[in-house]
């Protein structure tokens, strides 16, 4: 695993429900992407190799204008180490959370 990303997306939306509905919809994306991830409260952390997640991200835009959003913005964070491991999300968290 040579890289991890955090992606905040911020679709457009009439109301606070309809921007809940449109981000779960792109969570459960990254769920069934089927690599390690972590949701939380701004965020959604997703860990796996540099190219498969630069293209779930681009997805994670995708997904939430065919979910109804008529423009997306999104904040995205990444760690590569192209020669090795990065941090696992369980080695940053885990601790903060037991």
């Amino acid at each position: 695993m040579n890289a991890s990303v955090a992606i905040q997306s911020l679709p457009e939306a009439a109301n606070d429900e309809e921007l809940i509905r449109i981000v779960d919809e792109v969570i459960d994306y990254i769920k069934s992407t089927g690599l390690n991830y972590y949701v939380g409260p701004f965020e959604t952390a997703i860990e796996g190799d540099y190219d498969e997640l630069m293209d779930i991200v681009k997805e994670c835009q995708h997904i939430a204008v065919r979910a109804g959003a008529p423009s997306v913005a999104a904040y995205v964070k990444v760690t590569y180490r192209p020669e090795g491991d990065v941090l696992t999300i369980e080695k940053k968290v885990t601790k903060h959370h037991q």
